[in-house]
């Protein structure tokens, strides 16, 4: 995690995974206090789980500075603002993600209450996926509708990936396998962040 941020991160994405919301488990709250204590980068908490607000205390206790949950864990309007409530009342920046097949518009309610936008490029749950240029056109409507709110794309983002990325509308790239694959990883990630600071937003919508 430290080479990570010293060689350009800006954050650190925690994928947290139930085994029900998504097939795969992964790290909790746990991990996340045994990481606080060796880094300041700013933890992006990505919570794939059924009951998003069930660990939001225990994120908060371990050092969590974003929240970002899912809008299908409760398909509910009622019980998603509210959470968004809770997660921003907590001090955190609070974050709502659609999978792939999801229609952006489920995020619409909710915009003007959160700090970021997540649209998911592959189906949650796994690392390695190949990433899904069908979901672009999520981005550019909300980059559309929402110009100045962070718009995060989560899998399958590489060298390449990124580009039309960037220029659907996102600002924030989340990069695990084609960074820690790397033979050069600094170099990898100082690429994708050129791509997007050169290149974010210029599609034609």
């Amino acid at each position: 995690y430290q080479r990570r941020v010293h060689g350009g991160a800006h954050w650190l994405h925690i994928d947290v995974m139930d085994g029900h919301f998504v097939p795969n488990i992964s790290i909790g709250p746990g991990v996340v206090k045994c990481l606080r204590p060796v880094t300041q980068a700013y933890f992006d908490c990505h919570l794939m789980v059924s009951d998003p607000g069930f660990w939001l205390d225990d994120f908060v206790k371990a050092g969590a500075n974003g929240f970002t949950f899912h809008v299908e864990a409760y398909n509910d309007e009622a019980k998603t603002a509210e959470l968004i409530k809770r997660v921003k009342s907590k001090g955190l920046d609070c974050g709502l993600s659609v999978k792939p097949d999801t229609p952006v518009s489920a995020l619409y309610p909710f915009l003007d209450e959160l700090d970021l936008a997540l649209v998911m490029t592959v189906e949650p749950g796994f690392g390695g996926q190949k990433f899904m240029h069908k979901v672009l056109p999520k981005v550019q409507e909300l980059r559309r509708k929402m110009p100045n709110l962070n718009i995060q794309v989560d899998g399958g983002l590489d060298a390449e990936t990124v580009l039309p990325a960037a220029k659907a509308g996102a600002n924030l790239i989340v990069a695990g396998t084609s960074v820690f694959a790397a033979k050069d990883r600094q170099l990898v990630m100082e690429k994708m962040l050129a791509t997007v600071n050169e290149n974010f937003g210029k599609e034609e919508l």
